[in-house]
């Protein structure tokens, strides 16, 4: 029988990192959702976040962040015939960034987070009692 040596701060810490993460990629979104030349002729591309477990099935593992990935669903087009970005037609291309998709992310991102934190406190808590009844 083998020994798991990923233990409850294993896990929790690196839940944090990972959420942590995934909330920077989130706030890029958001930051960038009108930038419509993101230096490269191309309104901004909304960026996924992709987790990953180290685990093999039935057992537990740590969290990372695998990769960040353009979504590459179809930008956005407004009628906006004045823009020195039009083109012909006078349309605009905006980024693929859905702003109430985004807060919602953020959201499960956020609370994610906060339960990784609460499990440290509770060790915390945990370790400090274990302390007091040794004395």
């Amino acid at each position: 029988m083998a020994v798991n040596s990923v233990g409850p701060l294993d896990i929790a810490v690196s839940g944090l990192k990972a959420q942590g993460r995934s909330m920077e990629v989130i706030s890029s979104n958001v930051a960038n959702s009108r930038t419509n030349n993101a230096g490269n002729g191309q309104p901004y591309r909304r960026l996924e976040a992709v987790l990953k477990s180290d685990s093999k099935p039935g057992e537990v593992g740590t969290v990372s962040l695998a990769d960040v990935l353009p979504d590459k669903s179809d930008f956005y087009r407004i009628l906006d015939p004045g823009s020195p970005n039009s083109d012909s037609q006078g349309y605009v291309s905006m980024p693929n960034v859905d702003l109430p998709i985004e807060m919602m992310n953020l959201q499960i991102a956020s609370r994610a987070y906060q339960a990784n934190a609460a499990v440290l406190k509770r060790y915390q808590q945990m370790v400090d009692t274990s302390l007091e009844l040794l004395r």
